[in-house]
């Protein structure tokens, strides 16, 4: 029997709607709803709670009022509110008096339940018909768009005219204040090739198109990742036993590889972020498909001995992710690295190395042009690099592709060159490494994650999803070095003289942690890569060695560019001149 997912759901500061049961064309419908009094009745318990004000003024101007009915009463003076003037109001029902005749008060209670509402990250899907054949779905689409705008216009409408209403007069500043979804998605149930191993998972819906309204600002339980994904050597049905009315899918092109993620509606806001990092998979690459890589993110963990687990299912041609369910695992992290663990591994299977970095492709003005791969752990300076080449403003850049930004591979193109292939369409970057005043340029697209707590993040689409498919040609192959001064001995960018020496270096892995995981100071990661690397060491080893033979022999320039990111007071400086050191090896660099 499949299970029927409820009108909405409230649960860890999130509202999550099935439009097509809460839907609602008229303010009347909307203060009748269900949603709207369970608001009102939380809102109500909220300010008993504090002891506040606000309260004590419904006590005092509804003495008749038993405790339990106030809920019920506020609806039906809001529902009047929005239709009537308070004179007539008192004319109808002359028990209203009180509270209409304290405006102020009353316009402050107003206030607050509309704050309390947007206070929510609040989220609403629409499901579409199960489509029997890869027909153009455009129709649904634009139906859930307008759907969307229908909602968050009747909201602000109905705010507005008890407000009015209220005050007895129309506001001189209007404010478009986001009051509707933050985000939002349209579900299909779709048939896929599913192994009877995953059969839990049959029944969950996929996202087909995915809808923000920004800025979004969302506050995950956790603002860091801990320990390395365990490799476990069984799986069972009863280990991905869900429940799917609580269970959703969003299928992601992670590279060339098709991902299925699914996650616990509670993880919804970490899971919806995945539409600013990776590409979403067509229509074509689900239905009667079997995916490369599978990921179920809040399970409860039955037969898990850690809370992040990946297995290689060699049987189905699968690898698999397991993540329990935890406030612990609350971080966009977690989503974005075992979907990456998943891909390295896999690319290590197909021939190609896996390298956490970051590549660019860099022209300028006088023809001089350079792919650039960056290889470092998190908050090496890799991204930070980049971001300072983007606001250099020089006249010299006349073009420059992100690449990837986190996560990629090396592999052989059709020439038999060295080649880096992306991941991701977007970017996961600390908000406080990033140039002044750039997070606020791009805040009509970014997803903003913990913005007044350390390690805070931002993700941003940084590139199109045919750029990280392509395969460009490496050029320059650089180490980032964020422990480092720079000196005469050791300056900006230095390059190694042999494959051994690089491979020294690059394998220790060193960097100074910047928090963003549960390591300090000075540490050391294989290959600066703890997603598949170390998992597979003895096959990344002669990967490794091979690519890196490779490189010196065709002319690849590999070496260490010292960011100095970690290094306190220069977090910004740091990487703005390694950016220009970059810049003068570029130029260098023959037509």
């Amino acid at each position: 029997m499949i299970s029927v997912k409820k009108p909405y759901i409230i649960t860890r500061n999130k509202v999550i709607m099935d439009y097509a049961r809460v839907y609602c064309d008229t303010p009347e419908k909307l203060l009748k709803s269900p949603l709207f009094s369970d608001l009102m009745e939380r809102f109500i318990e909220k300010t008993a709670a504090r002891g506040s004000s606000l309260f004590a003024f419904l006590l005092e101007t509804m003495p008749k009022v038993k405790r339990d009915d106030l809920p019920a009463q506020m609806v039906n003076l809001l529902r009047l509110l929005a239709s009537y003037s308070q004179a007539e109001i008192t004319a109808m029902n002359s028990g209203f008096g009180p509270v209409l005749s304290r405006r102020e008060e009353l316009n402050e209670f107003v206030e607050e339940l509309y704050n309390f509402w947007r206070r929510f990250e609040r989220f609403m899907y629409l499901e579409a018909p199960k489509r029997q054949e890869a027909t153009n779905s455009g129709l649904h689409g634009a139906q859930f768009i307008k759907s969307n705008e229908e909602f968050k216009n009747l909201v602000l409408y109905v705010y507005r005219q008890i407000a009015e209403n209220i005050n007895g007069d129309t506001p001189r500043v209007y404010r478009q204040l986001p009051s509707g979804a933050n985000m939002s998605m349209l579900i299909e149930q779709v048939d896929w090739t599913c192994p009877g191993l995953y059969g839990n998972l049959s029944q969950v819906p996929f996202i087909r198109l995915s809808l923000v309204n920004p800025p979004v600002i969302l506050y995950p339980r956790s603002n860091k990742r801990k320990g390395a994904f365990e490799e476990t050597g069984s799986l069972t049905p009863d280990m991905l036993r869900i429940d799917p009315s609580e269970w959703f899918c969003y299928p992601a092109k992670v590279g060339e590889l098709t991902a299925f993620i699914f996650f616990h509606q509670d993880f919804i806001s970490l899971a919806l972020s995945l539409s600013n990092l990776f590409e979403t998979a067509r229509y074509e690459d689900i239905r009667g498909q079997k995916p490369d890589l599978i990921m179920a993110f809040g399970l409860a963990g039955q037969g898990m001995r850690s809370e992040t687990l990946f297995y290689d299912d060699k049987d189905n041609g699968i690898m698999t992710g397991l993540v329990k369910y935890s406030e612990d695992v609350d971080y966009f992290g977690y989503f974005k690295k075992m979907a990456l663990t998943l891909h390295n591994i896999s690319m290590l299977k197909r021939g190609r190395l896996p390298v956490h970095g970051a590549m660019v492709h860099i022209k300028l003005k006088d023809g001089n042009q350079a792919n650039i791969v960056i290889i470092g752990d998190s908050g090496a300076g890799k991204s930070e690099t980049i971001e300072a080449f983007r606001a250099l403003n020089t006249e010299d850049i006349c073009d420059l592709k992100i690449i990837f930004d986190d996560m990629g591979s090396l592999g052989l193109d059709p020439m038999e060159k060295v080649a880096g292939y992306g991941t991701e369409t977007g970017a996961f970057v600390r908000l406080d490494d990033l140039e002044a005043g750039y997070a606020y340029e791009e805040i009509d697209r970014a997803i903003f994650m913990n913005p007044d707590k350390a390690n805070a993040r931002l993700i941003i689409p940084v590139t199109r999803y045919n750029h990280i498919v392509k395969g460009y040609p490496v050029n320059l192959l650089l180490y980032a070095n964020n422990y480092e001064q720079i000196d005469e001995e050791h300056p900006v960018v230095e390059f190694f003289s042999s494959p051994e020496d690089a491979l020294e270096v690059f394998r220790s892995g060193a960097r100074l942690a910047k928090g963003t995981t549960d390591e300090k100071g000075l540490v050391h990661t294989y290959f600066a890569n703890p997603f598949g690397a170390p998992q597979r060491r003895d096959i990344h080893e002669k990967q490794a060695g091979f690519y890196f033979d490779r490189m010196f022999k065709t002319g690849v320039r590999t070496g260490q560019i010292r960011t100095r990111l970690g290094i306190k007071g220069f977090e910004h400086t740091g990487p703005r001149a390694a950016s220009i050191g970059l810049l003068q090896i570029v130029r260098g660099l023959k037509s």
